[in-house]
């Protein structure tokens, strides 16, 4: 597939005591929304901390938009960006973020800021003349909040970390039809970048992927050609130690097993009384992050 790349990394680096983020090459296609999936501490937050300018203590380099850096004049204002629970400080309120907001970003709007605090039923105490401060807001409503300044502006990428993770189901789903929408109004040339520990939440809204582990990236490509690149294999009874060896992950139950291999192997398979089917993203992600956990079965 031909597309150009919103944002391209070279040698991304940064060191946390005995973790390390390396990352020594890097491609987010425009006009698509990409996942970026991983174990909690995989290293997610600090790689979008740094694409989203907020770290800026790493090594490497970063361009956007072709061959612009994070300073360049212009390149802040095409970018939205969301955080963790400390994203904003934690005795502002609404009032304060609206007018910070309106005086940091030259392309934000307020009315239709309020417009869509409104549309997601962001409690009315966040704002007036007793307005709550962040930090005594639910962890739902704040992000809520952070996506309703981000959608506020005009932009051209959006960098979202976990937005689904503290929304309830019905809030996950309008957050899928919200980010569907940007992406198709943009005719091409507006992307989102967003994090998740859990891809199932966000598949429907996911063109490429990018599964990441202990700092390093095991997996990236687009959607359709992942599924196409990996197969699911079942059968029945104990897999034996041949067919192990064949595949990425297995594991056996009561009725049989189940593992994942890559299909372009499975000829190898010939003859065994074993069957196929296509994986979703989810069964693709646990099989390759298995690789590398260091989670076990506890004793019972």
């Amino acid at each position: 597939m031909n597309y150009t790349d919103v944002i391209t990394g070279k040698n991304i680096n940064k060191k946390f005591g005995k973790f390390e983020l390396d990352v020594p090459e890097l491609h987010i296609p425009e006009g698509f929304s990409t996942a970026l999936v991983g174990e909690n501490g995989a290293g997610k937050t600090t790689l979008l901390n740094i694409l989203g300018g907020i770290r800026r203590d790493n090594k490497g380099e970063v361009c956007y938009f072709g061959d612009k850096k994070i300073d360049d004049e212009g390149v802040m204002e095409r970018i939205g960006f969301t955080g963790t629970k400390n994203y904003f400080l934690p005795h502002w309120n609404g009032n304060q973020i609206r007018e910070l907001s309106d005086m940091l970003f030259d392309n934000f709007d307020k009315e239709k800021f309020d417009a869509i605090c409104k549309s997601l039923n962001i409690d009315d105490s966040v704002f007036g003349a007793k307005a709550k401060s962040v930090s005594k807001l639910s962890d739902g409503n704040l992000m809520k909040l952070m996506l309703a300044t981000v959608f506020a502006r005009k932009t051209d990428l959006l960098i979202l970390d976990e937005p689904a993770s503290p929304l309830d189901p019905l809030m996950r789903d309008l957050l899928g039809d919200i980010l569907r929408t940007y992406i198709a109004e943009g005719n091409g040339k507006r992307s989102i970048l967003f994090s998740t520990h859990n891809i199932s939440d966000m598949e429907d809204v996911t063109d490429y992927i990018i599964v990441m582990d202990d700092g390093k990236i095991l997996e990236q490509g687009f959607v359709t050609d992942i599924k196409e690149k990996y197969v699911i294999v079942k059968g029945d009874g104990e897999a034996s130690d041949e067919l192990k060896k064949k595949m990425i992950s297995v594991t056996s139950g009561k009725y049989g097993f189940e593992g994942m291999a890559l299909a372009e192997n499975t000829e190898s398979f010939t003859g065994m009384n074993i069957s196929f089917e296509t994986p979703d993203l989810f069964k693709i992600c646990v099989a390759l992050l298995k690789q590398n956990s260091k989670l076990s079965m506890p004793v019972l």
